[in-house]
């Protein structure tokens, strides 16, 4: 009955982070403009995969293995955010650059 009930939560965690996978492409396609599409797919597919990780966790080999996995998606997080970040502050200076601003700091 626990096995059942693990491997259930496990298949309702899968599927919630593909749902949170597909509604950042979702929102990917309906966003127009840069930083809201940024924003979109920063949070959410950060969550997908943050769900998809948890319910991956009890079918490691090992406690090395599931901090290896934990690890990377920490690794994954930092990563989205700064080059999110990096992308968000190219377009503001780029908008900036077109409305007769002087620099990024204008």
């Amino acid at each position: 009955m626990i096995e059942f009930t693990i491997q259930l939560v496990q298949v309702l965690l899968l599927i919630t982070g593909c749902l949170f996978f597909a509604i950042g492409t979702l929102g990917l396609f309906r966003f127009r403009d840069t930083l809201s599409r940024i924003h979109a797919l920063t949070k959410v597919d950060n969550l997908g995969l943050g769900f998809l990780v948890i319910a991956l966790l009890p079918q490691v080999a090992s406690p090395t293995v599931g901090l290896k996995v934990l690890l990377i998606w920490m690794v994954a997080l930092a990563a989205s955010a700064t080059s999110a970040h990096l992308v968000a502050r190219a377009v503001v200076s780029e908008q900036r650059g077109t409305e007769g601003g002087e620099g990024p700091d204008a």
